[in-house]
C-alpha cells in the first residue's frame, strides 16, 4: 500500500506538542528528596567512585550499556545531499525512535559541525566514554570510508556507518534468497552494480564476502564502466575495476543475472531488462524513485525478482530491519566491534527468518491476506516482532565465535526472554510453558485444520518440539493449504471424521452411553459425531489424543458444548469458568470470569475463585486474588458489593489458606500504597493482588477487551477451567501466535493429568 506523505503533515507531526521526537525519561523513581539525594548529590559520589577504581563499573552504574550515539555531519542526508547538521537532526533523531521501537536502546542524537575527516574522528574519538556503541549517518563518501575505518581502529566500543552495511546486510540476505528462488549459485551469477558511492560499495564486499566473484562483478558509476581505461580512480573503487570489454550500464546489462542500483531513478530501461539472463534479479534501491519503474520492469520480464527502497512495492530493503537488532547483539555481549562475522550472522538470519511461516499479526499490519516465501516475500516485514530474537542473537553468538565479546551469554533461553521484554513482550510465563512442554510433547487434535492459521501454527509446534498436531478436516482441503502455504507437516496426522466409519460407530456408542438419557438417540450420536468438534473431543475422552484445541472460527458457547457432553467438568465441579492471563510491561496478571458465566450468583462466584485459584497454580504462581466490586469493603451498597463479599466469606470458608479479598476496588486491589494507608486489614495490602475475578461476565470481558485495545496489554487465552481432561477454547480469530501458546498450555495441561504427574 502506497503511503502519501503531505508536507503539511510532516511538519505539523515534527513539531505539534514537544517539538521533535525524542525526550529523556527517568528510569529512577524521583518522588522525594532521598530519591533526589540518591540520584545526584552526594550520593552520586559512591558510584563515581567505584568507576574511578574500575573503568568497567560503569556499565554496572550507568546507562553506557544500553546507550547508542547516532552521529551525523549532515554532508549526505537521505537524498538531499549537504544540507548540515542541524538540518540532519529530524533523521538523527528518527534514527533514535526506531532504535527504542524494534530493540529497546536508548540514544543521543550528535549531530557535528565538522567536515574534516580527521577532526571529525577525534571529536568522535572523545565521545567514548559516553556510549556503549556508535552509529555514523550520512556522512558522504569517500571521507566515510576513512571515519569508519579509523574510529573502528582507535575505538573499543562497536561503530557501524550503517548507509554501508545496512543496505548491505539486508540486500544481501534477499539476494542469498533470490538466487535460491531463480536455482542460481551466488558464486556463477554475473552481477553488475550501479553507483559506487558507500553503499554500493560496502554491498559488493559483502557479496563477495558471501561467495560471490571479482571477476563477475561490473561496477558502475555516472561517468561509466569502472575499467582499465579508468586511470583517475581513488582507492577505494579501483577495487572494483573490472577486466571484461564493457564501457557503459548497457553494455554491462547484457547476460547479467543480477542488477542492483544504488544510483538514480530510471538508471535502466527496458531493453537493459530484456538483455538479462533467464529469472533476473533486479534490485532497484535509489528512492524515492527507483532505476526502473516497478510496475513497467515487471511488465518487460514477468519472470524478474524484484526489490526495492519503496514501502509500496514488495521486498523493501528497509536498514530497520538489521541495525536495532545488529547493535543490541553487540551491546549484550559488550563486544568491541561489529565485524564481518556478526554483519554475515545477521545475513543469514534474516535469510532463514523468510523462510519460516509468517505470523497473521504482521499479515494484517501490511493489509496483505498472505505472506510466504516467494519471489514477493525475500526478506522479513520490518514489524515482524521475530527480527529481535532472532537476529540480535545471531549477532551475539558471531562475536562471541569471533572473540569480540568480552560479556558471552550463556542462558540463552533467557536472553531470549530479556530482547522480549526489550519490546515490551512479557513472555517469561510462556517461555516456561513452553519449555515444559517441550520436554514431553503430546498429542494436540485440531478440530479447524482446514484453516490456514492453524496449519502454520501446527508447523511452528512440529518444528519447535512443542506439540504433535492431530489434523481434523478434508485431507484433499488440508493437503491443498500445505501446499499453498509450503509447509512441512509430515508425519502429523490427517483425521476426516465423516470418513471414519468404524471410529464414528466406536465414539457414537460411548457418547450414547453417556447422553441416552438426556435426551440424544445412537442416530443423533452417529450424526454428532461426523462433526469435528465431538469426534476430536471423543479422541480426547478415548485416549486417541491427549488435548484438543478449537474455537477459532466458531463461537464460544458452540465450541463449549461438545466438549461439555463428551468429556465434562472435573469431579466435584459444577460450572467450567474462563481466564485470561493479561501482560504487561510490569507484571502479569490473571482474569476471571471473562468468557463463561454470564451472572453468577455468590456461590457460583465462589466455585469461580476456586476454579481460578487452580488455574494460576497450574503457571507456579501463587494466586492473589481479589474479587472486584465498585465499592471498597462495604463502603456502599447493592447488589454487586453483597455478591462479592458473600463469594470471598464461602471461598475463604472452603480453601481456608487462599489470599482472597473482597469486595474491593480494582486500583485500589493493585495499589499496596492506598491499602496500607487505609485498609491495612486487606490480605492484599503487602503484595497487591495478581488474580482479578470479576462480578460478571460483562465487566470481565470489557476490562481485558479494553487492556488489550488501549492499554498496550496482551492478553493470552481463554484458558478453560474446570473440564475433566484437557480442552482449551481458542478465541474468535486468534492469532497464529495465541494458537501456539494455547496448544503449549494445553500440552502442559495433558502432563500434569499423568498418573504419578506433579499436581
Amino acid at each position: 500500500m502506497s503511503i502519501k506523505i503531505r508536507r503539511e503533515d510532516a511538519l505539523n507531526y515534527h513539531m505539534q506538542g514537544q517539538p521533535g521526537k525524542i525526550e529523556v525519561v527517568p528510569t529512577k523513581i524521583l518522588s522525594s528528596q532521598m530519591d533526589l539525594a540518591l540520584a545526584y548529590s552526594p550520593g552520586v559520589a559512591e558510584p563515581c567512585k567505584e568507576i574511578a577504581v574500575n573503568k568497567d563499573d560503569v556499565y554496572k552504574y550507568t546507562a553506557k550499556g544500553n546507550l547508542v550515539a547516532v552521529i551525523s555531519n549532515g554532508t549526505a542526508v537521505l537524498g538531499l545531499g549537504n544540507i548540515g547538521p542541524e538540518a540532519s537532526k529530524p533523521v538523527m533523531e528518527g534514527k533514535g525512535v526506531l532504535f527504542k521501537r524494534f530493540a529497546g536502546i536508548d540514544v543521543f542524537d550528535i549531530e557535528i559541525n565538522e567536515e574534516d575527516p580527521d577532526r571529525f574522528i577525534a571529536i568522535v574519538k572523545s565521545l567514548e566514554p559516553t556510549f556503549g556503541a556508535i552509529n555514523l549517518e550520512d556522512i558522504k563518501a569517500p571521507e566515510c570510508f576513512k571515519i569508519e575505518t579509523e574510529l573502528r581502529r582507535q575505538l573499543s566500543i562497536p561503530i557501524m556507518h550503517d548507509d554501508q552495511h545496512g543496505t548491505a546486510i539486508i540486500s544481501a540476505a534477499a539476494l542469498l534468497n533470490a538466487l535460491e528462488l531463480a536455482g542460481k549459485k551466488i558464486e556463477d551469477v554475473k552481477i553488475v552494480v550501479n553507483g559506487a558511492g558507500a553503499a554500493a560499495i560496502s554491498c559488493t564486499k559483502l557479496y563477495i564476502a558471501l561467495g560471490a566473484r571479482c571477476e563477475n562483478i561490473v561496477m558502475c558509476d555516472s561517468k561509466g564502466v569502472l575499467n582499465r581505461s579508468r586511470t583517475n580512480l581513488d582507492e577505494i573503487k579501483s577495487q572494483f575495476v573490472t577486466d571484461r570489454d564493457v564501457k557503459t550500464l548497457r553494455e554491462a546489462m547484457v547476460g547479467a543475472d543480477v542488477f542492483v542500483g544504488l544510483s538514480v531513478a530510471d538508471a535502466i530501461t527496458p531493453e537493459d531488462l530484456r538483455n538479462m539472463a533467464k529469472d533476473p534479479i533486479v534490485f532497484a534501491l535509489a528512492n524515492p524513485n527507483p532505476e526502473i519503474d516497478y510496475d513497467l520492469a515487471h511488465k518487460t520480464r514477468s519472470d524478474i525478482i524484484m526489490a526495492t527502497g519503496r514501502s509500496d512495492h514488495p521486498n523493501q530493503v528497509n536498514n530497520v530491519l538489521g541495525f536495532p537488532y545488529i547493535f543490541r547483539g553487540a551491546l549484550d555481549v559488550r563486544a568491541r566491534e561489529i565485524n564481518e562475522a556478526m554483519k554475515l550472522a545477521a545475513v543469514h538470519a534474516l535469510a532463514n527468518l523468510a523462510k519460516e511461516p509468517v505470523s497473521d499479526i504482521v499479515a494484517k499490519a501490511y493489509g496483505m491476506p498472505k505472506l510466504q516465501f516467494g519471489r514477493e516475500y525475500l526478506i522479513p516485514k520490518p514489524l515482524d516482532p521475530r527480527l529481535i530474537t532472532t537476529i540480535s542473537p545471531a549477532v551475539a553468538k558471531a562475536a562471541m565465535d569471533s572473540g569480540v565479546a568480552t560479556r558471552p551469554i550463556t542462558d540463552w533461553t533467557e536472553y531470549h526472554v530479556e530482547l522480549q521484554q526489550r519490546i515490551g513482550i512479557d513472555q517469561k510465563l510462556m517461555s516456561h510453558v513452553i519449555d515444559r512442554a517441550k520436554r514431553n510433547p503430546k498429542r494436540v487434535v485440531f478440530a479447524e485444520a482446514t484453516h490456514p492459521k492453524i496449519l502454520k501454527a501446527a508447523q511452528i509446534l512440529k518444528d519447535e518440539k512443542i506439540a504433535e498436531p492431530i489434523l481434523l478436516g478434508s485431507r484433499k482441503e488440508i493437503t491443498a493449504l500445505i501446499q499453498e502455504y509450503h509447509l512441512d507437516l509430515e508425519g502429523c496426522p490427517i483425521i476426516y471424521p465423516r470418513a471414519e466409519k468404524e471410529t464414528i460407530e466406536r465414539y457414537a456408542k460411548i457418547l450414547y452411553q453417556k447422553r441416552q438419557r438426556k435426551g440424544l438417540t445412537y442416530q443423533d450420536c452417529v450424526r454428532l459425531m461426523s462433526e469435528r468438534n465431538y469426534f476430536g473431543a471423543m479422541m480426547v475422552e478415548t485416549g486417541d489424543a491427549d488435548a484438543l484445541v478449537s474455537g477459532l472460527t466458531k463461537d464460544y458457547p458452540k465450541t463449549i458444548l461438545p466438549a461439555l457432553h463428551v468429556i465434562g467438568v472435573e469431579p466435584g465441579v459444577n460450572r467450567v469458568a474462563g481466564m485470561y492471563i493479561i501482560l504487561n510491561k510490569k507484571r502479569t496478571y490473571f482474569f476471571a470470569d471473562t468468557t463463561v458465566n454470564v451472572d453468577p450468583t455468590a456461590e457460583e462466584l465462589s466455585e469461580i475463585i476456586d476454579l481460578t485459584a487452580r488455574g494460576v497454580r497450574f503457571f507456579d504462581i501463587e494466586p492473589r486474588i481479589a474479587v472486584l466490586s465498585y465499592s471498597n469493603f462495604g463502603s456502599s451498597k447493592g447488589e454487586i458489593p453483597e455478591k462479592t463479599r458473600r463469594a470471598v466469606q464461602l471461598a475463604r470458608a472452603n480453601n481456608p489458606g487462599l489470599i482472597v479479598e473482597g469486595d474491593i476496588q480494582a486500583n485500589v486491589a493493585l495499589d499496596t500504597v492506598i491499602q496500607k494507608e487505609t485498609y491495612p486489614f486487606s490480605a492484599l495490602a503487602e503484595t497487591g493482588a495478581n488474580t482479578l475475578i470479576f462480578p460478571n461476565l460483562a465487566a470481565g470481558n470489557i476490562a481485558y477487551k479494553l487492556l488489550m485495545e488501549i492499554g498496550g496489554a496482551e492478553a493470552i487465552g481463554p484458558i478453560l477451567l474446570g473440564m475433566k481432561k484437557p480442552v482449551h477454547i481458542l478465541q474468535l480469530g486468534s492469532s497464529i501466535r495465541e494458537i501456539v501458546n494455547m496448544a503449549a498450555i494445553a500440552v502442559v495441561d495433558a502432563q500434569k493429568r499423568e498418573p504419578g504427574a506433579a499436581a
